[in-house]
């Protein structure tokens, strides 16, 4: 309010957008229009786009994809070779083909084997002796390598012992076996069992005496029994070498018994290669040879993915 005339006069900033500033007395100036959208359907949102779980698994297998087929093709030509040399030498005279014949008259011989049930039935009578003595050879090196390897009382007790025996070949024992047990199975059993126990025993022991110390320190301050130190400490730190023994007597659990089989028994793989060897069926001795080497690398295989899963935290050093 103007105190000479007593009425209200507006004051604006002239700066200001929309103010009244020079409107004529009386009036009120228009504020410029604010720009205003129009009613309409709203458009729908766009979800955001999420990447799938499985896009780094995939892109990870799609960059080792390469590789690993490059290796298998490696592996199956360096096999193929193999057997085109196999099946060429003996055609063209380099070798006599009465001794070496053709991979195709043995693959011929194989299949015969199968279809009359011979290479089945004494594939599996070699199978349940191997398997036998393995299993009995793991669970007596395993628990009895833990023993010596963590108690010095034990190992000093057994010590003189092993070192007679470990350095005494199965094949060697294998006559003693057989007079004092006979040309049954418990023989043959018993000599995969003997000749299996070795690699899995050495190997438990040493894997035990080189668990990282740190651990032992780390575990007895947390007051662990001496189970549980070895459920959680000992053994899953072991695996590894323990399973590289496992491997060796798994290979040697199919070895030791062809050759057992081979001096007295009536089935088995070994007992098929020398029958067919005194009869002069060469095709039929190597169809022999090659299913035992084809059980030998299954059964590694087999070891191998039992390994990967008993240690799959194990990070492995960097070359």
């Amino acid at each position: 309010m103007s105190p000479a005339t007593g009425t209200t006069t507006a004051t604006t900033d002239p700066a200001v957008p929309g103010s009244t500033a020079g409107a004529a007395p009386g009036t009120m100036a228009e504020a410029a229009p604010e720009p205003r959208t129009t009613a309409g359907p709203t458009a729908p949102r766009e979800a955001p786009h999420r990447v799938a779980p499985l896009t780094t698994a995939a892109r990870t297998a799609a960059r080792r994809l390469p590789g690993l087929l490059l290796r298998a093709l490696t592996k199956v030509a360096a096999i193929a070779a193999l057997l085109a040399v196999w099946e060429i030498a003996p055609r063209v005279g380099l070798v006599d083909r009465t001794f070496l014949p053709p991979f195709s008259e043995v693959a011929r011989a194989w299949w015969e084997l199968l279809a009359d049930g011979q290479l089945t039935d004494n594939a599996e009578a070699s199978l349940v002796r191997s398997f036998t003595g393995f299993g009995l050879a793991v669970a007596i090196g395993v628990p009895l390598g833990l023993l010596i390897g963590r108690y010095r009382l034990v190992a000093d007790l057994l010590g003189p012992l092993l070192e007679v025996f470990r350095n005494t070949a199965a094949l060697a024992l294998l006559p003693v076996f057989v007079l004092l047990l006979g040309i049954g199975e418990t023989s043959k059993i018993s000599i995969v069992l003997y000749a299996c126990t070795w690699p899995i025993l050495l190997n438990t022991i040493s894997a035990v005496r080189n668990v990282d110390p740190t651990l032992l320190k780390l575990a007895r301050s947390m007051d662990l029994s001496a189970l549980r130190l070895f459920q959680k400490v000992i053994l899953p730190a072991s695996v590894p070498t323990i399973f590289t023994g496992i491997r060796l007597a798994g290979a040697s659990s199919i070895l030791v018994l062809v050759a057992a089989e081979m001096v007295g028994a009536k089935e088995g793989l070994g007992y098929l290669i020398n029958t067919s060897q005194y009869n002069f069926a060469i095709p039929r001795m190597y169809a022999g040879i090659l299913t035992i080497s084809v059980i030998g690398v299954a059964f590694n295989q087999l070891l191998v993915t039992v390994e990967r899963r008993l240690s799959s935290w194990h990070v492995p050093a960097p070359n």
